[in-house]
């Protein structure tokens, strides 16, 4: 078993670009790749940033237990496949996933003592919606949507260990990768090795 690295945040808050540091810092730990049914954009590719899938194949696998969590996000189902927790253990790896709290709060459900979940936050709704409307890839509606959805996310701070603001860049990268590193030192983690010094006497 190793850990499940939770990083959830509103769209535009910058989880996805500090999740890509820390794993760049540490091979140990690997992005989990979701389905969604949602359209490509055009910088993504199919099996490297999700698994793009139909509504009809989507259902199909949630209906057969192929997913470890999955929510309806901004009008598109998100997935977690169950193959990419239980082979990235197998391999020795810890799990990465960038999904919204209603994954997050599957996950901790599913895996309690694996699961390190961590929220990222703007330094305000204004900065948040300026990086929005910065990255012009969506509609004025679908803007106010993310917005109106990301005020809703925020709200369910209970649900995360960890609450990191992301107001610059780099200390964020660096806080992030410290939450990681602090992970590993968990209690189960390290459980069976103490154990076995003790009884070694």
């Amino acid at each position: 078993m190793g850990i499940l690295f939770i990083v959830c945040g509103p769209s535009g808050v910058g989880k996805t670009s500090l999740g890509r540091v820390v794993r760049e810092r540490h091979d140990r730990l690997v992005l989990s790749v979701s389905y969604t049914t949602r359209a490509p954009r055009e910088n993504e590719t199919d099996g490297v940033d999700y698994h793009f899938v139909d509504m009809a194949t989507f259902e199909k696998m949630r209906d057969e237990g192929a997913f470890a969590e999955w929510a309806m996000v901004h009008g598109n189902a998100y997935a977690t496949p169950r193959v990419a927790i239980t082979s990235a253990w197998d391999a020795g790896k810890d799990v990465f996933f960038d999904i919204d709290y209603q994954g997050a709060a599957q996950l901790d459900e599913a895996f309690p003592t694996e699961s390190v979940s961590v929220l990222v936050a703007p330094p305000s709704m204004q900065e948040l919606e300026a990086r929005l409307r910065g990255r012009k890839t969506d509609s004025e509606e679908i803007i106010q949507r993310r917005l109106k959805n990301a005020r809703e996310e925020l709200e369910q701070h209970a649900l995360f260990d960890y609450i990191l603001f992301n107001d610059d860049f780099d200390s964020a990268a660096d806080a992030l990768e410290r939450i990681y590193l602090a992970a590993q030192f968990r209690n189960h983690l390290r459980r069976e090795k103490l154990e076995a010094l003790l009884a070694k006497g």
